[in-house]
């Protein structure tokens, strides 16, 4: 049986119980993102030059986790379809073939940044000062590989069969021990970004570990079992999957344009202006990742009543998704108002670095009850099986910040790259509303008069 019974269970419900602790689960997963950068920040004599170098690196580390959500995020919604039309067999070979897609992905990710990471760091930024520390941490982050995409993939079929509590309870036990050892190693040990890049690696394997577990156990009702390799199951896996991934790893694209702007603007001051909007990312960070907490956390809810074709809950499970992101964001922007100096005082006491800091938080975040319909939207697409659409429209709100982070700064400086993040989702927000309103009933109605082919 389901933890919960997400065919039948009323959705304001199912959201709490689903979302809330995806959510959760997310705030604590980038929490320890920014325990890491705290602790970067307090390494004697070198604090803000660390910092910036870890904001370097960022852009790599982003693109590697993407590829976890091409698989888990374009292979959850297909198997918990499958499962809303009882056809558990084919869920589970779903997840065999999503489980070693991980695997090689993974393995394939690790040796290409190995060859190519002193090169993608120049290129992402790093000065001769910086380049140093984020070669140190990548070098080190990257022996990780397979835990970090394997475990962030894997979590999206725990959390697709109503397990969110599960996957909640590993990803706390994964960022307490990262804390802990980001501590140990870089305050106790005096490793350095060494050590915050060996503290993530072993919280990484504690999560893959824990969840591979749980997936091979009793408990869940799709288990992972040694099954046929599949291509077509792959195929549609990575078209589902793109738009995620899309989201994803073109934020790494947008942080490298914005790390050789600020570079560029700042002149001397280039690695100031790093060591500020690295501190703004981790803010923003806060906000994003836990709405997508938010948004995966109710895929489930979606896919499974599509695929039992229970047209009237999967549209009020968009409509409660839509709610709870608008209010989530909502409380953030009051945070972003009143504890941006209290956040980044967190990372520096550097006054130059915090008085940017604080002032790039605000304008950075303004747009965040706007970007609340875009998440909503687009990851709702991806749970009813229409990946074209939910890609193009996150590739539409990528291009109009990139462009506008390019464009921006020569009639605004420094701070037209910060403000092109908002300008952007308010963009896109109206696009994607345009775009949804013209399809979703649409594809809605088509599923309602299709029949259900049960594959082996």
């Amino acid at each position: 049986m389901l933890k919960n019974n997400l065919g039948e269970d009323k959705i304001s419900s199912l959201i709490l119980k689903l979302a809330v602790p995806s959510m959760l689960a997310q705030f604590v997963n980038v929490l320890y993102t920014i325990v890491d950068r705290f602790f970067v920040a307090q390494i004697k004599g070198i604090g803000n030059l660390a910092l910036a170098s870890v904001g370097v690196a960022a852009p790599i580390t982003t693109l590697i986790m993407s590829f976890a959500f091409l698989i888990g995020l374009g292979g959850a919604p297909i198997m918990a379809i499958k499962m809303g039309e009882q056809n558990d067999k084919r869920a589970e070979k779903i997840l065999f073939n999503c489980a070693f897609s991980l695997v090689v992905v993974s393995l394939i990710l690790m040796a290409i940044s190995y060859l190519l990471k002193d090169y993608f760091l120049r290129w992402f930024g790093a000065s001769d000062d910086t380049f140093g520390y984020a070669n140190e941490y990548l070098t080190y982050y990257l022996i990780g590989t397979i835990f970090a995409v394997c475990g962030l993939g894997l979590n999206s079929f725990v959390t697709a069969q109503g397990y969110s509590g599960v996957s909640m309870a590993i990803v706390i036990a994964s960022a307490l021990t990262n804390i802990l050892l980001d501590y140990v190693f870089i305050l106790v040990l005096d490793m350095g970004v060494m050590g915050a890049a060996v503290a993530t690696v072993i919280a990484q394997a504690v999560s893959f570990f824990s969840l591979l577990g749980f997936l091979l156990s009793k408990r869940p009702k799709i288990r992972l079992k040694l099954n046929k390799l599949d291509f077509s199951i792959i195929k549609k896996v990575v078209a589902m999957g793109f738009g995620p991934f899309f989201i994803i790893s073109t934020d790494s694209i947008l942080i490298i344009v914005l790390n050789s702007v600020m570079q560029k603007t700042g002149g001397a001051n280039g690695d100031t202006y790093l060591s500020a909007i690295t501190i703004v990312l981790a803010f923003m960070q806060l906000i994003t990742t836990p709405m997508a907490g938010i948004t995966s956390g109710c895929q489930p809810i979606i896919s499974y009543n599509y695929g039992a074709k229970n047209i009237k809950r999967v549209k009020k499970a968009i409509f409660g998704v839509l709610i709870t992101c608008a209010l989530f964001c909502l409380v953030m922007t009051f945070v972003s108002v009143f504890a941006s100096t209290g956040f980044a005082v967190l990372f520096t006491k550097d006054e130059t670095v915090l008085a940017l800091a604080s002032k790039w938080i605000k304008i950075y975040t303004s747009g965040i009850m706007f970007l609340s319909v875009q998440y909503a939207l687009v990851d709702s697409l991806v749970a009813l099986g229409s990946p074209v659409i939910s890609a193009s429209l996150s590739f539409n709100r990528k291009l109009a910040i990139a462009v506008l982070t390019g464009t921006l700064p020569f009639a605004m400086g420094a701070v037209g790259t910060v403000a092109a993040e908002a300008i952007g989702d308010v963009y896109s927000m109206v696009v994607s509303s345009t775009v949804c309103l013209l399809t979703v009933n649409k594809l809605l109605k088509k599923r309602e008069n299709a029949e259900i082919q049960v594959e082996e």
